[in-house]
């Protein structure tokens, strides 16, 4: 599996995300990332693939584990995180800021990212993209107690859904365990 602690990264765009993967593209390989680009390469290419053909295909790749994470454009990042969703295993999320991206990785575990050219500057892709690749699940939690175990639950829950057992069982969640968890604030530092 192609790991993002090993700086590789699967990044794939429809024809209207492209000009916000090319600018978050330039960026990361500026960065030394390895970028392993499903396309669409060219702003001027002849029937470039729809946004959901581009989401099934690196959902298909992060489902197979040839890669630990991925970044997918389009223009809403909607629509191709919807495809990529499809595939076992996929954690897809959209987001739009610096914070949404945190948030994503760090307490939803998101391992395929979207972001949308229609409303994400090429400079904020490529915040968003730095702060989606630079943390982890549970980072900057460790003070909440249980957070990172609450969330991986979660995680470990969805990759074990099976709709025809949640149906057949009356539509109750298969629990794999419990970690509680309350909203707090966080501890004033000293």
């Amino acid at each position: 599996m192609k790991l993002v602690k090993d700086k590789q990264i699967l990044v794939g765009a429809d024809f209207v995300g492209f000009p916000l993967k090319e600018a978050v593209v330039a960026h990361l390989k500026k960065k030394g990332w390895t970028v392993t680009d499903i396309g669409v390469k060219s702003a001027e290419e002849e029937n470039p693939e729809m946004f959901y053909r581009i989401g099934l295909r690196a959902g298909a790749m992060i489902s197979e584990k040839e890669f630990e994470r991925a970044l997918l454009f389009c223009g809403t990042g909607m629509g191709i995180h919807i495809a990529a969703s499809k595939c076992p295993g996929v954690h897809a999320g959209v987001v739009e800021s610096v914070p949404a991206a945190l948030r994503a990785i760090t307490g939803n575990g998101v391992n395929v990212l979207a972001m949308g050219a229609f409303y994400v500057a090429p400079q904020m892709g490529k915040d968003i993209a730095d702060a989606y690749l630079s943390h982890s699940l549970g980072e900057g939690y460790e003070w909440w107690p249980n957070f990172y175990e609450f969330h991986k639950l979660a995680i470990d829950e969805l990759n074990a859904f099976d709709y025809d057992a949640f149906k057949k069982d009356g539509f109750v969640v298969k629990r794999l365990g419990e970690y509680p968890l309350a909203l707090m604030d966080r501890p004033e530092e000293t």
